[in-house]
């Protein structure tokens, strides 16, 4: 029986990605920095869950939480590094505190993620990285600079990885959905929101994950999955337009209502 870790576990993408890969019959590990309501989703799911503390910005609570779940489930098969932040609005307006932590979770986070699951992943029978990027790592995003850079961040830690880590039989990919369903767009102040709209739900990008860790291993398997028809979409007209196009499309979006 497989595995999976996942991080910011508790709630959106992460509570969606531990209900449907415990459907499908894995034991889950539903770690959050919020330990209260990952504790609530594990008993509502049944044995084959275990929750935990993981505050993805400190790298010992990935040691430990690693530690505990391997002894728990026997091994790490999947790791999922879903745990991420976002802060929307003028750059000059928001905080330097604000850019800073989303630097320091969805940037470190998953850095340390994978720094530390690595001696676990290496010792399972089938081991795969799964990172959550984002259609905002297409192009930079106005009013979602420090968003959108960390996603870029994690497009670049994915690509690196998926090279260096075929040494250990190891794959590490992504999906890259655009807006979610999830309390992390709620009132967010962007442009791009207004005209884009957010058409995908939690559930959506769980599928996605699932299918992400299901696709037979082959040098035709793609680092990168947009989810999504927009993100979609995007990813082609964005390698084949000038830059000056994907820099007057995306002032276009930006345009708030």
């Amino acid at each position: 029986m497989h595995s999976i870790f996942i991080s910011g576990a508790a709630q959106g993408i992460g509570a969606a990605t531990a209900r449907l890969f415990y459907q499908h019959g894995y034991k889950v590990g539903i770690y959050d920095i919020n330990e209260v309501q990952a504790r609530k989703l594990a008993q509502q799911l049944g044995p084959r869950a275990k929750a935990g503390l993981l505050d993805v910005a400190d790298y010992q609570q990935w040691q430990q939480a690693l530690s505990e779940f391997e002894a728990w489930a026997g091994e790490v098969n999947v790791l999922v590094n879903n745990a991420g932040i976002l802060y929307s609005g003028a750059f000059e307006q928001t905080d330097i505190v604000a850019h800073h932590r989303t630097v320091d979770i969805n940037i470190k986070g998953v850095l340390n993620g994978c720094h530390a699951a690595l001696p676990y992943l290496q010792r399972a029978s089938f081991a795969r990285v799964i990172n959550l990027s984002s259609a905002s790592a297409i192009y930079g995003q106005a009013d979602l600079v420090s968003y959108s850079a960390s996603k870029f961040a994690v497009r670049g830690i994915t690509e690196g990885l998926d090279i260096e880590w075929q040494k250990y039989g190891i794959r590490v990919l992504d999906v890259m959905p655009l807006f979610v369903k999830t309390a992390l767009v709620k009132d967010m102040d962007a442009g791009s929101i207004q005209n884009m709209g957010v058409h995908l739900t939690a559930e959506d990008v769980a599928r996605a994950i699932y299918a992400r860790v299901q696709v037979k291993d082959s040098m035709f398997t793609k680092t990168h999955q947009a989810v999504g028809i927009k993100t979609k979409m995007l990813m082609p007209l964005s390698k084949l337009s000038p830059q000056f196009l994907n820099r007057m499309s995306n002032r276009f979006l930006a345009k708030r209502k």
